[in-house]
């Protein structure tokens, strides 16, 4: 593959990217032509060398991707990292998508719960505005208890939603690390 088709196939492949990052992709990738014809070799073998176009764009786009969610770590760039570190590989699908769904499976369940309980007064006011004939004060006095039991839930599922984020970004560069070309051990 020559240079022009290397570079037009990163290219389009770099489509997730901005435009002034790619530019800095592609001019790396053509000093790395440059210097290798000086080197004495040929666009093709240089090309071969260098690898897939297509893989690299995939291995680019999903470092690009994670370093993104450290710096807003917002729920669309959390999902947009996960997925382009799917797009890895097939075997990524199995060990970076289903503890993804756990962990959120789980972070759901602890907010809900929290939110549930600390919603229960209200609930509570919204029955005695119905059928006020059923009010007994025990009902009031479990919501205000759950209530309370709701604020710790919520503010441990805070913590606990900051933990997971942060152990599953560092999951997701491990990962990374090990799909481009294994860990190296220092």
């Amino acid at each position: 593959m020559t240079k022009k088709q290397f570079l037009t196939k990163l290219n389009t492949s770099l489509k997730g990217l901005s435009s002034d990052d790619r530019e800095d992709i592609l001019q790396d990738f053509e000093e790395h032509f440059t210097i290798g014809l000086e080197e004495g070799k040929t666009e093709e073998q240089i090309s071969a060398s260098l690898g897939s176009p297509q893989q690299i764009a995939k291995e680019l786009v999903a470092t690009h991707r994670v370093e993104k969610v450290n710096e807003t770590s917002t729920a669309g760039n959390i999902f947009r990292a996960v997925w382009a570190v799917i797009g890895l590989g097939f075997f990524n699908l199995v060990i970076v998508l289903g503890p993804f769904i756990a962990l959120t499976g789980l972070i759901a369940a602890g907010w809900a719960v929290g939110i549930s309980f600390v919603a229960a007064p209200l609930l509570v006011l919204i029955n005695v505005a119905l059928h006020p004939q059923i009010f007994e004060l025990f009902d009031l006095f479990v919501s205000i208890a759950l209530a309370g039991l709701g604020l710790f839930i919520a503010i441990g599922m805070f913590f606990a939603t900051r933990a997971v984020k942060n152990g599953f970004v560092r999951y997701l560069k491990y990962n990374l690390s090990v799909v481009k070309g294994g860990v190296k051990h220092a």
